[in-house]
């Protein structure tokens, strides 16, 4: 079973993540995972933040000479940022003059709730929890995971389809393969899954006027992997069902407010005969669908076609056109201010998502095949394969 946390402070000494589950004896691609953390700080629309941090992972333990252990492994995100806050964030005893205090809550933010949960009189000991910045754990415990899978033949990635008013029309997409989608949004800044520069230039113009009103943008993006055998997941529990598992770690990325799989919501909207995804069989090729409404899920489980989900992300609600709220200290009511904010951060929602869809594919893939040496875990993975290829 994959276990996986993480812990630290946006303006902390870092964000770290835990894994443990992880077979021994992997070949760790170091390059591959800092690329992924690279990847997640991208995109058009981001603020002033992204121009600080350069981040890297540091293993601190469950690692020697860059093969796995099957022990803990705990990855630490330092944050360059730290220097700049340690006289407030450092976690040795002192007092902290009122003026430092936050007690103003920024709407559509966790600071209100929080505060009055944990009975807080400063909302920065919820704030920096909160924050997206906690991402960066997630990715680079995701990188790992899908270090793991695509050895295994699996392979994730994601693009933008929508963000403001301005989305790709779907005729654009639909009949390219998967891979190529991911290629042309890992070349495009707002990640969009067409090579086209007007349509780009839409995005960017859609952005850029959110930021002259003092808006922030929302968008939607499409995650898919490709590779996996079916009867990964189980039908037999509510919280094995894999569909059930990766919607909720989706969700609870910042931000996201919800996930579809394969037609998702259209699907009510349509007869059945329009809906479901017919069975054929060919020798060699084994039982397969000519069409992927389901989004490659059936009944809680993988049935061997790629898994198409989409989420959708509110507005950041940190806007530099302020919103009205109310201390917790005077309980006077006042507008929200910030420092700095992203206008949009879609693209690196995508880059997050990928993520914690390894995690939970990977987690599942584990419990189907526990294994302590990796070695043995691709055995077990290729004889599954052939067995459900050649039923």
């Amino acid at each position: 079973m994959l276990r996986f946390l993480t812990a630290g402070e946006s303006h902390g000494k870092g964000i770290f993540a835990y894994l443990e589950g992880i077979p021994a004896n992997f070949q760790i691609d170091f390059e591959f995972i800092n690329g992924e953390l690279s990847r997640r700080q991208r995109g058009y629309g981001r603020g002033g933040r992204m121009k600080i941090e350069r981040d890297r992972v540091d293993f601190l333990s469950g690692v020697r000479l860059g093969r796995t252990l099957g022990s803990p492994i705990l990855m630490a995100v330092w944050n360059r940022d730290y220097k700049n806050w340690e006289d407030i964030m450092k976690s040795e005893p002192g007092e902290l003059p009122e003026d430092r205090k936050v007690t103003r809550p920024r709407p559509g933010h966790a600071d209100l709730s929080g505060v009055l949960k944990y009975g807080f009189n400063d909302v920065r000991n919820v704030l920096e929890r909160s924050s997206a910045r906690e991402t960066a754990g997630r990715v680079a415990a995701g990188a790992l995971c899908k270090n793991v899978l695509r050895e295994l033949g699996v392979e994730i990635g994601s693009y933008v389809v929508s963000i403001g008013r301005v989305g790709v029309p779907k005729e654009l997409y639909e009949d390219l393969p998967f891979k190529e989608r991911f290629e042309n949004a890992e070349r495009s800044e707002v990640r969009i899954p067409v090579l086209d520069p007007s349509l780009e230039e839409e995005f960017k113009r859609e952005i850029d006027s959110a930021r002259k009103s003092g808006e922030s943008l929302g968008g939607i993006f499409e995650v898919f992997a490709l590779g996996l055998p079916p009867g990964i997941g189980s039908h037999t529990q509510w919280d094995r069902r894999l569909d059930g598992r990766l919607a909720q770690s989706v969700v609870s990325i910042q931000a996201i407010k919800g996930v579809e799989f394969g037609a998702g919501f259209e699907a009510g909207r349509l007869p059945g005969s329009f809906v479901h995804d017919e069975i054929f069989y060919s020798e060699g090729r084994g039982f397969y669908r000519e069409t992927n409404r389901a989004g490659g899920l059936e009944g809680g489980m993988t049935n061997g076609e790629p898994i198409v989900l989409r989420a959708v992300m509110k507005p950041i609600p940190t806007l530099y056109s302020p919103l009205r709220s109310v201390d917790i200290k005077t309980k006077e009511p006042f507008e929200a201010s910030i420092e700095r904010s992203d206008v949009c951060a879609v693209p690196a929602a995508s880059v997050v998502a990928e993520s914690m869809v390894a995690i939970t594919l990977l987690s599942a893939v584990l419990e189907e095949f526990p294994s302590s040496n990796f070695d043995r875990l691709k055995v077990a993975w290729e004889l599954y394969r052939r067995e459900v290829k050649n039923f």
